[in-house]
């Protein structure tokens, strides 16, 4: 499903609306460009599972694990050089497990990503303006009713 933000506050609200949705177990993929909204779309899943923690991308770290409704693994693998190496931190515990995984610029890691993923696709078009954002979202195998998100 196609969705259009023209701010980040639209881009952090869609999140939010999936968050919402969420029952746990799923494994939220989001790619897109530097700048393009990952970090924000999360915040906003975080905020639809109830967490109030400030959340920020574990782009040093690899992971940040937050509690909420249910727990949120929020994944950056930009810097990760070996699909191996994130595997060696029990990575297949928390994508397996009863929380939500979040996984920023999961393209790098795709051959240790399952196939029961949300795919989102984070878009920029500046001739649409600065803070325009095109969002493709699929659900592999999830059925999570999407219309819900508007």
């Amino acid at each position: 499903m196609v969705f259009e933000e023209i701010s980040a506050e639209g881009t952090f609200r869609l999140g939010k609306n999936l968050g919402r949705l969420l029952k746990g177990g799923e494994i939220i993929t989001l790619n897109g460009d530097l700048g393009t909204g990952k970090t924000e779309f999360t915040k906003g899943i975080a905020a639809g599972l109830d967490i109030d923690d400030y959340i920020v991308s574990p782009t040093f770290t690899i992971l940040n694990e937050y509690e909420g409704r249910l727990k949120l693994n929020h994944f950056d693998v930009y810097r990760v050089y070996d699909p191996m190496e994130i595997k060696s931190i029990g990575f297949d515990e928390y994508i397996f497990g009863d929380g939500v995984s979040v996984i920023e610029w999961s393209d790098l890691i795709e051959d240790i990503i399952p196939d029961n993923i949300i795919d989102v696709r984070l878009y920029k078009d500046l001739s649409k303006g600065l803070d325009y954002r095109k969002i493709i979202i699929e659900d592999k195998k999830n059925k999570l009713n999407l219309k819900e998100l508007l």
